[in-house]
């Protein structure tokens, strides 16, 4: 039995997200795991400044963040990321490394795991420091795109969603990296549609009464309801004869906005989401996030269009070069995607089985080795 301590950060769900079913996989193996919130160890009110300055500049000022990923984040040329080690990550990764170290010292992990990219950072500048008396570390990098913040030569492993992925890595930190694809909880690989006579879902059941015969189509919004055009996309679908479930998140605001919208059905967060998409004919994401994998391991195919800033254009692009989603450039191109794939057919069946073909491995046992 070992004792892992997983680093994540609470901006917004997917990086918590990933670490919880990791923590969940390796105590059912036997082993210890501990979580531990990355912006909880920043000096008192900084971390909760941090995720608030992120959020408003997703949903205020797109257009910055978009300028500070391009600076800080992105790759150096398509085909490497600089020397592995990202100096703009330096400072609050040094404000991280010590108060990281106290915990280390407290719990005595046998292992470090990073699914946030300043925990890698901060894991690698730990282990820089202090070499053989850090434990190794290994980072679940949870982005199509891997960008600069994600890599530091001083981790040990990076485990990664694709082959791609994987060798980008490698290329850039001389670190082994493997290929696992993206961590869902297995909930969501454990649905599909009803059998000949078994009786359909709640949310099928519903879904079927609100709107009979049209295609339901999933919008995702992320944890904070970001995006642009959200309810235009909503109306836009409702328009060509399908069944849009936009999923808000923890924005009520937009929820009630779109809920004015008629044919939409607009939903906060909610806890029964494989039971959802299980229902679900295809989702249209805009971030190549948590939301986006999970439809690939339920059979739900994915279409990207009008990304988020920074990381989204990057992933939902690094998606569809990978075949394992549709990219679409226009409100055309997304209603012809749609076409092909909320209703049944080859393009369709090829989609769902180019999606679920990526989960090639468990990134618990990796990590675990």
């Amino acid at each position: 039995m070992s004792r892992f301590l997983i680093i994540s950060a609470s901006m917004g769900a997917g990086h918590d997200a990933v670490a919880s079913e990791l923590a969940g996989r390796l105590r059912t193996d036997g082993h210890q795991a501990s979580c531990v919130d990355l912006l909880s160890l920043l000096p008192h009110g900084a971390g909760r400044g941090l995720r608030a300055a992120y959020r408003t500049a997703l949903r205020r000022c797109p257009w910055a963040y978009q300028t500070v990923y391009s600076t800080l984040f992105q790759d150096r040329g398509r085909g490497g990321c600089g020397d592995g080690r990202s100096t703009a990550a330096a400072p609050l990764a040094a404000a991280l490394a010590p108060r990281l170290r106290r915990v280390v010292d407290r719990w005595r992990p046998d292992a470090l795991v990073s699914t946030f990219h300043q925990a890698a950072q901060a894991t690698g500048r730990l282990r820089a420091a202090h070499g053989g008396d850090c434990p190794p570390s290994t980072v679940v990098v949870t982005d199509f795109a891997v960008h600069r913040q994600w890599l530091h030569p001083d981790n040990s492993l990076y485990l990664c969603v694709t082959d791609a992925a994987a060798a980008r890595v490698t290329a850039a930190t001389g670190r082994p990296a493997k290929v696992c694809g993206p961590v869902v909880p297995a909930a969501f690989t454990a649905g599909g549609r009803p059998a000949p006579g078994r009786q359909p879902s709640r949310w099928g059941t519903e879904l079927a009464r609100i709107g009979p015969g049209r295609p339901v189509v999933l919008v995702s919004a992320g944890a904070w309801g970001v995006g642009r055009g959200l309810t235009a996309t909503a109306r836009l679908l409702a328009d060509a004869g399908h069944l849009p479930v936009l999923l808000c998140g923890n924005d009520e605001g937009l929820r009630a906005h779109a809920a004015r919208l008629p044919g939409v059905l607009p939903l906060g967060w909610i806890d029964d989401l494989p039971d959802l998409m299980a229902a679900s004919s295809a989702l249209v994401d805009n971030a190549a996030g948590q939301t986006a994998v999970q439809a690939l391991a339920a059979g739900v195919p994915v279409v990207g269009y009008r990304p988020i800033p920074g990381h989204g254009v990057e992933g939902v692009r690094e998606m569809a070069e990978a075949g394992i989603s549709e990219y679409a450039a226009g409100d055309a191109a997304l209603l012809g995607a749609l076409d092909r794939l909320a209703r049944p057919g080859p393009g369709r069946e090829r989609r769902i089985a180019a999606g679920r073909a990526v989960f090639v491995g468990d990134a618990a046992r990796l990590v675990a080795c």
